[in-house]
Parts: C-alpha cells; sequence; structure tokens
C-alpha cells in the first residue's frame, strides 16, 4: 500500500460535505466531532480554532444575522458577534465583540461556502458553560435558592437559577402559579414575612418545577428576570400594587359573584328571609367575597334584572318559607334544580363540550350538590337538621350557570318553624351556615380550578 499524508486522506471527505472552497488550503479546515450539550454534532477547525454552524447551534441557542452581525441569545445571555469574512483573521483575538454587556476581544464568526459559523470558545466565554476541543457542556439549569422581601402594596419572591429557562405564569383562581420548563430543584414550602405572601411552595410537575402561593382576589402578579453573571434571577411580585392581568374568565374565578336571593314573605311581621341574607353577606363581605342581594327593606329588583345577576353569579342561593296551601310540613329543607339549563351554551359545557376554560363559564351538577352537602353539613354542625329535595319552578335555579340552591328556612304555615325564626340566634345559625358553605364551596372551586394547564385545558 502506498502511504499518503494524514491531510490527503481528508480531502475527499472535505470535498464531499461541501466545506472546501476554491483556493482554500485542505490542512486549514479539518471535520471533527463535537460533543453539544451531551449530544454528538459536528465541528469544524478553522486555522486551530473550533467552530460550529449556525444550523447545528440552532438546538441550543437563537441565531440571526443583521447584515454582518450576528446576534445569538440563549441560556440567559445575549452576544453581538461580527461575521469576518477573512477566515483567517476570524481566529484571532484581534476582533471585538459583546457578551452580554462587556465588550471583549475575541474571536469573530465567519462563512464557510456561505454559512455562517461561529467560534465555540467565545460562545462559551458569554454564555457560561464549559468548553474544551470537541466538549462543549451547559450546566443543567438548577433552582439555586428563594428568598422574599415585603413591601408596601406588594411583596416579592426571588428564584435564583444557574442559568435561564423559559417561565410561564398564570393567576388560577385564589392562587398565582409560576412554571419553570426544565428546571430541576428541591420540591419544599416556604414562608416569608409579607402579608400578601405569606408563604410559598415548589413542587415538581413532570420535568418542571411548579411555584405557586395564595392570591388575593385584590392583587396581581408580575413575573421577570434580571440576568447575572453565571446565572439568572426570576423575580415575582404580587400584591395590590401589581395590576391584575389575568384572563376575564380567570379573573372571574378569583373573584366569584355570590348572589343571594331572600323571598319576599308577607304577613310574618318580621322579615326573616332578608334577615338571614344580610348577616350571611356581611359575614362574606368582611372575609373578602363579593356578595350581590337582590333587594332591601324597601325595594326589590324587578325578575329581568335578578335573572341578569343571576346568570352571572358564581354561587345562587335563594331563601324563602315554605308556602303551599294545607301543607304540614315544617322544616329547613335544601333544594337542587334537576333538569337543563335555560340557556343553550350551559347544557352544552355540561354535556362535556367545554371549549378552554369552559368549566369556569358553566359547572355540572356536581358544584350545586357540593354545595347543598356542604349547606347541609353546617346546618347539622348547628343543631338543624335539613332535608334534601329538588324542585322546577324557580326560574333563577334554572338561569344560574354555576351552583344554584333554594334555602326554606321553615313553613310559614307552621307555628314551630315561626317561633324558632322569631329568635335572632337561629337567625345568626342559618346566616352562619350559608356563609360557611359558600366560602368553602368557592375556595375549593379555586383550589381545582388552579390546577388548570398553563395552556388553559382542564
Amino acid at each position: 500500500m502506498k502511504w499518503r499524508p494524514r491531510a490527503a486522506l481528508l480531502w475527499p471527505l472535505l470535498l464531499g460535505s461541501g466545506l472546501l472552497g476554491a483556493g482554500l488550503a485542505g490542512a486549514q479546515i479539518v471535520l471533527g466531532k463535537l460533543t453539544l450539550a451531551g449530544k454528538p454534532v459536528q465541528s469544524v477547525t478553522l486555522y486551530g480554532a473550533e467552530y460550529a454552524s449556525q444550523d447545528t447551534l440552532s438546538a441550543l441557542l437563537k441565531v440571526s444575522r443583521d447584515g454582518g452581525l450576528l446576534r445569538v441569545t440563549g441560556l440567559g445571555h445575549t452576544l453581538l458577534l461580527p461575521i469576518d469574512e477573512d477566515q483567517q483573521r476570524a481566529t484571532t483575538d484581534f476582533n471585538t465583540v459583546q457578551l452580554d454587556t462587556r465588550r471583549v476581544q475575541a474571536r469573530a464568526a465567519t462563512l464557510i461556502n456561505g454559512n455562517v459559523y461561529l467560534p465555540l470558545d467565545t460562545l462559551a466565554r458569554g454564555l457560561g458553560a464549559t468548553y474544551k476541543t470537541g466538549v462543549f457542556q451547559v450546566a443543567a439549569p438548577a433552582l439555586l435558592g428563594v428568598s422574599s422581601r415585603a413591601g408596601k402594596d406588594a411583596d416579592r419572591l426571588v428564584l435564583d437559577l444557574s442559568r435561564d429557562v423559559e417561565v410561564i405564569d398564570e393567576q388560577r383562581g385564589a392562587a398565582a402559579v409560576v412554571i419553570l420548563r426544565g428546571l430541576k430543584g428541591e420540591a419544599r414550602k416556604y414562608t416569608t414575612r409579607g402579608a400578601f405572601v405569606p408563604s410559598a411552595e415548589v413542587t415538581r410537575e413532570g420535568d418542571n418545577l411548579r411555584l405557586s402561593f395564595p392570591l388575593t382576589a385584590a392583587s396581581g402578579v408580575r413575573v421577570f428576570k434580571v440576568i447575572r453573571p453565571g446565572g439568572v434571577r426570576v423575580v415575582v411580585d404580587a400584591g395590590p400594587g401589581i395590576p391584575r392581568t389575568s384572563p376575564a374568565l380567570l379573573a372571574h374565578v378569583t373573584r366569584p359573584l355570590i348572589v343571594l336571593d331572600p323571598m319576599r314573605v308577607e304577613g310574618l311581621g318580621r322579615d326573616v328571609t332578608l334577615e338571614v341574607a344580610r348577616r350571611a353577606a356581611e359575614l362574606l363581605s368582611g372575609a373578602g367575597w363579593q356578595v350581590n342581594v337582590t333587594r332591601d327593606a324597601a325595594s326589590a329588583m324587578g325578575l329581568n334584572d335578578k335573572l341578569q345577576l343571576a346568570r352571572q353569579s358564581d354561587v345562587y342561593l335563594a331563601l324563602d318559607l315554605g308556602r303551599l296551601p294545607g301543607a304540614r310540613r315544617s322544616g329547613v329543607t335544601v333544594y337542587e334544580q334537576p333538569g337543563q339549563s335555560s340557556a343553550q351554551v350551559v347544557n352544552a359545557i355540561r354535556a362535556g363540550n367545554a371549549p378552554p376554560y369552559g368549566t369556569l363559564v358553566a359547572g355540572n351538577t356536581g358544584g350545586t350538590r357540593k354545595l347543598g352537602e356542604l349547606l347541609r353539613g353546617e346546618l347539622k354542625g348547628s343543631g338543624v337538621t335539613a332535608q334534601q329535595d329538588t324542585i322546577s319552578r324557580v326560574l333563577a335555579l334554572r338561569e344560574a350557570p354555576q351552583a344554584a340552591l333554594l334555602m326554606e328556612l321553615g313553613w310559614a304555615s307552621n307555628a314551630e318553624d315561626l317561633a324558632k325564626l322569631g329568635v335572632d340566634s337561629r337567625l345568626q345559625v342559618m346566616a352562619n351556615a350559608v356563609a360557611r358553605s359558600v366560602a368553602t364551596y368557592l375556595s375549593a372551586r379555586a383550589t381545582n380550578n388552579a390546577n388548570l394547564g398553563a395552556g388553559g385545558q382542564p
């Protein structure tokens, strides 16, 4: 066998790959193998410096060209590299490049057969990567620590990351959720000194980390990044000083509407349904819930206005007394509405044809049933036994898209019921049961809605 120099053996390979152009010396361009962030790819050694093509690097970085300048973004950094068409000069450190905000002397990008190639040592220097010939390593993104700071109208959480990752944030129900994609870290709970973010929890969600914390109805959330040498900070501000940015439907969940509809019963002397509604409304409003009572002692909403309010409600609760002529009945009864809604869209969603966030538009009968169970449970805990039944004659129950109940406080034809309702403590028991059951139901619903995916799907 006739011996040939090693450089000559590379000529057919280089020519076949299109890397050698006219007038280039074969000894100056050598194909090589590179391990790029754990994956084997091809590299080129040019005048002793290792380069990788723009296409090869696209899996890790975003590279865009503006005339004779390359903009490289990724891993939380931005690099500006000139393109020097003189390949030998490009491989020297006489070139000025910008690494984030620093301008330094380093190798520049260049062209080989019209394709852009970037110097690996310059990239490693700007991206905080580890590099030696043939191996370009990027540290796995990890959560290094969590800190907090209390403010006057907003609290701050700070997450220190080893490098940049994609961040998605949402206000879901009564919680704020921040998803950090592909991030490794310890799942744990944190306690802060803040008035608006008293605690936070980091949990694993597949390959991602999930930061969540309770969010009051008046608070907004702002998330932004701060690029630092050797890492990235994700800053989360939350509180009433931050404008709310959640979608309208999600905002509806974080600020649900409770409608209390006390029916007027004449001839009793005392307006017991209104008194229970008022007391329950005071308890709920004092806890931060949005409550609307359909009437007062002097005036009441018209039917159309009441139905419109019911259609906007998250909880609709009518309060009444049993008044069937000649009936020998007594006691408290909680009624549910059977059958279909008056609204076609509500029926479609309840049948399973829900668009994104459809469960926030209309609930199934399970919500009403759950609220009824909670209400009867609260009454029982205070010594009042309530029966369960269904009713179809209350139009507003059909119009309400979420949980809707009718609660009969007793019977107008029963002397014992009326005597009990004449005692303040009995009315307070009723009001407490209404307020507690509604608050418990809505809090649980908000938690369930917090499990909606970042894309808005359940």
